[in-house]
């Protein structure tokens, strides 16, 4: 047995199990090895009965004396059991676990571990950690600091502890360790056999502390060497072609815009030029935040595409945001006999003859369009599309081993240290400063009493200076669940808001609806015959209308503050002051702080690095992650470990002969190529 064996080869692990344990992302034993503990349990002192005291935390051995059921008037069940060890006898009390009078009969030897508390006047062990005594076999439960870990349904941490002790035993001179010894002995690391008991069986937190740190650096040397492998085989193709960069005609482009460059998007331009320039394809990221200006910047790169004869085609997320680039680089190009093409699921909008950017949603992929003098790909919100779907539409843009130069773009602002983990294939540009004209968006977090003089506001703003407001709902309609009860739906919100502002006129828009029913309400929103948009967060991304002045966000704590902020995006494109309205009914401290945060920064990057201290990665990177490889060990924070694991990921791939071991543990047929 080995850690590669399947986990389905543990002694009473069937079919059954293990479906339940690949839940928990455990499909062989390495896998169960590297499920480390979320917390662990103090049962360290161990006492004789005659001494242990209420409030204590200990662990007891002796046997069964006496092991009952007893009925409550609700006809619960509640197990008690007497045992003894040689100083004296103490209660145990379960709850409604019957199968313990047949599992635990008079005279069985056990250890016992737990809260010791009063039952009635009795001393008793509440609900306790149990195991049966055997002669030299170590206690796996009780006696030791017990791991608690993340669990699934009917996986419980004593079924986990009792798997991993197993395997452990059977394996743990069968584990090999592939970082060479100078590397452990440099960054003072376990070896990776001991890293693996230190964390399942520690004799300290000290020692659960060293294991769990070379397992989270092994954890993010793996994510990094996927990363460098594909920059390594990306750049073994050739450019379908070298452009030239004509400086004065990008100059005179430049300068024909209705605004003026911020500093960060003339130097992403200046980085993208320059890899165009090169043989091999460019793969950069551009990180920008909301209303950065990334898409001006994607315009220049198409622009210089033109200008050597090629074409380029930009794939955005949603036909909403398709359909608003089009209409973007269709106003750029206008005097430039550029021929832009959008391509849906929905219909096909062309110049008359051969276009030269092709603009669309995943029907790129799969609508018959040639693409033979395709020269560069740009894919917008780059997370959104699964790891596949990008790599199909540059292998349609590629001749065998001359691949498109390819931009992605991302307006989810995201940490550096994380940026540059999980993005490590492709060479980061960031534009981290708003165009000017840009007006700053006041935001207020509102509470339920000041909701109605809040309605009563944006009526008089909506009446007053003409403008326009959004109302964002977490769901579409309302929720049976007793959790989701309180969340407003956009369509009961819709109904309400109609009997609140009777003077007004109001749309809905959500993703059940048909694309022409979403374009409609669109566009009587854009050509001011409403003035709110009821909506699910649908309109994350791609809705321009300047004149729209007001965010109002209903259960705002159920999104994350990089969510929040993407919507309150949608406002401040116009010259007239902005406003941003989270209404909020929780109380939790937690959610006050992050709203009160969004009151008080208008930079993505300061929030995102924030949701990343409270919530987690999920939060930064929004709930579905398509491709996104979430850490179940190491930690986002962990700047030091990162930096050090990027430091050994490089070395790895200059020097694969003194990393071999390693380099042999990446299964490079699994890594999906860009």
């Amino acid at each position: 047995m080995n850690l590669d064996t399947s986990i389905s080869e543990l002694p009473l692990v069937g079919p059954v199990y293990a479906r339940k344990l690949k839940r928990l992302d455990i499909k062989n034993i390495g896998d169960l090895l590297h499920h480390v503990p979320s917390r662990y349990l103090d049962f360290r002192l161990v006492s004789k009965i005659k001494k242990v005291q209420p409030g204590e935390t200990v662990t007891i051995r002796g046997k069964v004396a006496s092991i009952k059921n007893i009925y409550t008037k609700t006809r619960k069940k509640i197990q008690t059991a007497k045992i003894q060890d040689s100083t004296g006898e103490i209660n145990a009390i379960w709850f409604n676990q019957p199968f313990l009078i047949r599992n635990l009969p008079v005279g069985t030897k056990i250890a016992l571990a737990g809260k010791v508390d009063w039952f009635g006047r009795t001393r008793s062990l509440i609900s306790p950690e149990y195991e049966k005594v055997w002669p030299g076999k170590p206690n796996v439960h009780t006696g030791r600091l017990t791991p608690i870990y993340p669990e699934t349904a009917r996986v419980s941490s004593k079924w986990l502890r009792a798997k991993i002790s197993f395997a452990f035993s059977e394996t743990k001179n069968n584990i090999d360790d592939y970082l060479p010894e100078s590397v452990k002995q440099d960054l003072k690391l376990s070896d990776l056999s001991s890293a693996i008991k230190k964390v399942h069986f520690p004799e300290t937190y000290e020692d659960a502390e060293k294991g769990k740190k070379r397992l989270a650096f092994d954890e993010l040397l793996f994510v990094q060497l996927k990363a460098a492998y594909r920059k390594n085989k990306w750049q073994q193709n050739q450019a379908t072609h070298k452009f030239e960069v004509n400086k004065r005609k990008v100059d005179e482009f430049i300068n024909s815009l209705p605004f003026k460059l911020t500093k960060s998007q003339n130097r992403s331009v200046k980085e993208i030029l320059d890899n165009l320039e090169r043989k091999i394809p460019m793969n950069r990221l551009l990180e920008g935040d909301v209303g950065s200006g990334k898409t001006i910047v994607a315009a220049i790169a198409g622009y210089v595409c033109f200008l050597n004869e090629r074409q380029s085609t930009l794939m955005a997320p949603t036909q909403i945001l398709a359909e608003q680039h089009f209409i973007t680089l269709k106003s750029l190009f206008k005097s430039y006999k550029v021929r832009v093409r959008l391509i849906t699921s929905g219909r096909v909008k062309s110049d008359p003859g051969r276009a030269d950017i092709f603009i669309g949603t995943h029907a790129l992929i799969h609508k018959k369009v040639n693409f033979d003098n395709i020269g560069l790909v740009v894919i917008d919100e780059q997370h959104k599309f699964g790891v596949e779907q990008r790599a199909r539409l540059i292998k349609k843009s590629k001749v065998k081993l001359l691949a498109p130069h390819v931009l992605t773009m991302t307006a989810t602002p995201i940490p550096r240290s994380v940026a540059l983990t999980v993005y490590g294939d492709l060479d980061l540009s960031t534009l981290d400063e708003l165009p000017a004209g840009r007006q700053p968006i006041k935001t207020w977090v509102v509470p339920p009493q000041k909701r109605e003089s809040a309605y009563k506001w944006i009526e008089k703003q909506i009446k007053k200076d003409k403008v326009q407001a959004f109302v964002i709902c977490p769901l579409i309609e309302e929720s049976d669940k007793e959790t989701m009860r309180q969340v407003r739906a956009a369509a009961a919100e819709y109904e309400n808001l109609q009997k609140i502002f009777p003077d007004l006129k109001i749309g809905l828009l959500h993703g059940k609806q048909s694309a022409k029913q979403k374009n409609e309400v669109l566009n009587n929103f854009k050509k001011k015959k409403l003035n709110l948009l009821v909506s699910t967060p649908v309109v994350e991304v791609g809705i321009d209308v300047p004149n729209a002045t007001i965010m109002i966000i209903e259960a705002a704590e159920r999104f994350g503050l990089a969510q929040l902020h993407q919507l309150r995006g949608r406002i401040g494109r116009g010259e007239k002051k902005s406003y941003c309205l989270l209404f909020s009914e929780s109380r939790s401290q937690k959610a006050s702080a992050r709203l009160s945060a969004l009151q008080k920064t208008l930079s993505g990057f300061e929030l995102a690095e924030l949701d990343l201290k409270l919530r987690g990665p999920g939060e930064v990177f929004g709930i579905k992650q398509h491709g996104f490889a979430e850490l179940k060990i190491a930690s986002w924070q962990d700047e030091e470990l990162i930096r050090e694991a990027r430091n050994i990921s490089n070395k790895a791939i200059e020097n694969p002969k003194k990393f071999s071991k390693l380099l042999e543990k990446l299964k490079t047929s699994q890594i999906a190529p860009n």
